[in-house]
């Protein structure tokens, strides 16, 4: 029989592509990290032609490395905040632009947001100005008026 001649860090390169693939096919975001470890090891292994115990110690170190840097990517929300407006409608409006429908003070207000109308404070902004939703306190939208810029 015919022995195969295969460097070892070709083995490891091959395997990594495979456990990509295998991601592909079943994703999960897990063989992802293992797999660029494999493709990692064997590169190293065919730049400094590595011995075996080197090259598992390798695959191990760059195993936890990518775990732990996929997790930490994967793993936490980019955005806290957009997790905290989920569900929570009145959230969902800080930022955006509304009219002003009854005088907006510190006492309250109204202003209309789409085609519906929400109790407001902050301002002051008279009926048919602009504002914008700086927050939210339960129901109640605080605004901030919107100062058109003066004429050039």
């Amino acid at each position: 029989m015919m022995g195969l001649d295969i460097e070892p860090g070709w083995i490891w390169a091959i395997a990594g592509v495979l456990l990509l693939i295998a991601e592909i096919i079943a994703p999960g975001f897990f063989l992802v990290f293992v797999g660029v470890a494999a493709i990692a090891t064997g590169l190293f292994t065919l730049l400094f032609d590595l011995g075996i115990v080197p090259q598992i110690v390798l695959f191990a170190i760059y195993s936890a490395l990518a775990v732990m840097i996929g997790k930490r990517w994967y793993g936490e929300p980019h955005s806290i905040d957009e997790n905290l407006r989920l569900n929570d409608p009145a959230r969902r409006l800080v930022g955006k632009t509304v009219t002003v429908v009854d005088q907006v003070d510190d006492h309250g207000g109204r202003v209309r947001v789409g085609d519906g109308e929400w109790n407001a404070r902050g301002g002051p902004a008279d009926p048919g100005e602009r504002a914008k939703v700086i927050g939210v306190e339960g129901n109640c939208l605080i605004v901030e008026t919107l100062r058109p810029l003066p004429p050039a």
